[in-house]
């Protein structure tokens, strides 16, 4: 009997061992890491960053209220203080168009700023207002867009002094939300099991049906408007841009491990990147037909759920705990970067 547990045991043991190599990661690692590790003076949750029209002038929100200011393109940060009602609410986005700049949260909470952030106003949200505003697209001089977490979508052209709904119905609690240049929104639900479009011009959201058995984990735009999801699983795909309802092939860049993947951004036009959980990090320089792993980028212990390139050579990348990655194509590769 002792044999017969001994030699299951083992047959155990060698199945672990071929699962774990199963696991193991085959995607090419890149060349060189092009991020570098910012240290940020605050412990809260980190949600956006949005610069002014100097690429050195930024800011950074967060969770409790959190405000922080750079004035040398991100290298360093200072925590700021603003009065407001709640110590404790959320700046979920911030956004600027020159000097004037914007931020929302919760609850229900909007800032307004004319001269580049030296001076902040709290401007007053209908009590009515369907759910919490999650997005703010500063779009010129007193004019901007905002969104609710619900997908409302309102637009000021008075400094915020008034708000006028641009769709006539809210589309449902979403767990993403994200605006085009161009102005069209693609919103995932709460549950990840459909998502909606709209447009400029359109009465009410277009809701569609997933498009395969994987909950959805982010949707978003390219610059030329094709769309991207991140599914469940490690899933990719984009829109065909020959048929716009249509999908093509569904891919996996690393097939082979479990990290979630949580956000996508396209530095050029052919090269993206896609953040995950624990500090998974994938490039492709081909419009997303190969892949590369940064696996310097691995040592730093954070989920990346947020990427943004203001230019092809401006980029951040926010996870949590606080982390933040600056994109720094003159990085040197021998230093693996260390969290702060």
């Amino acid at each position: 009997m002792h044999s017969i547990v001994k030699k299951w045991q083992g047959i155990f043991a060698a199945l672990i061992v071929v699962l774990a190599c199963i696991g193991c990661s085959k995607v090419p690692s890149v060349s060189f890491n092009p991020w570098e590790v910012i240290n940020v003076p605050t412990e809260a949750k980190l949600f956006d960053i949005a610069f002014t029209d100097n690429p050195k002038h930024g800011y950074l929100v967060g969770s409790n209220a959190t405000l922080l200011e750079t004035n040398d393109g991100g290298n360093t940060w200072q925590p700021l203080q603003l009065a407001v009602d709640e110590p404790k609410s959320r700046f979920d986005s911030v956004s600027f168009a020159g000097k004037e700049g914007w931020i929302v949260g919760e609850p229900s909470l909007l800032l307004h700023t004319t001269d580049e952030g030296k001076s902040w106003s709290s401007l007053p949200l209908n009590q009515k207002l369907p759910g919490s505003p999650i997005l703010i697209t500063a779009l010129g001089e007193n004019t901007a867009e905002m969104a609710t977490d619900v997908g409302a979508i309102y637009k000021t052209t008075d400094g915020g002094q008034n708000w006028k709904a641009q769709v006539e119905a809210a589309v449902g609690v979403v767990r993403n939300l994200e605006r085009s240049p161009d102005g069209k929104y693609i919103a995932v639900s709460s549950k990840g099991s459909f998502y909606s479009v709209w447009e400029p011009g359109q009465a009410a959201w277009d809701p569609h049906n997933r498009n395969s058995s994987r909950r959805l984990e982010n949707m978003g735009f390219a610059n030329n408007g094709q769309l991207w999801l991140l599914a469940r699983g490690g899933q990719v795909q984009f829109s065909d841009l020959t048929k716009p309802d249509e999908w093509l092939d569904v891919e996996y860049p690393e097939l082979a491990t479990s990290w979630g993947l949580l956000d996508l951004a396209y530095r050029t036009p052919e090269e993206i990147w896609i953040g995950g959980g624990s500090g998974n990090l994938l490039r492709s320089t081909d419009g997303g037909q190969t892949w590369e792993k940064d696996r310097e980028v691995e040592e730093v212990a954070a989920n990346l759920y947020k990427i943004v390139f203001f230019s092809p050579d401006q980029g951040f990348i926010i996870g949590d705990h606080g982390i933040l990655l600056k994109y720094n194509p003159n990085a040197n590769s021998s230093s693996p970067p260390e969290a702060a």
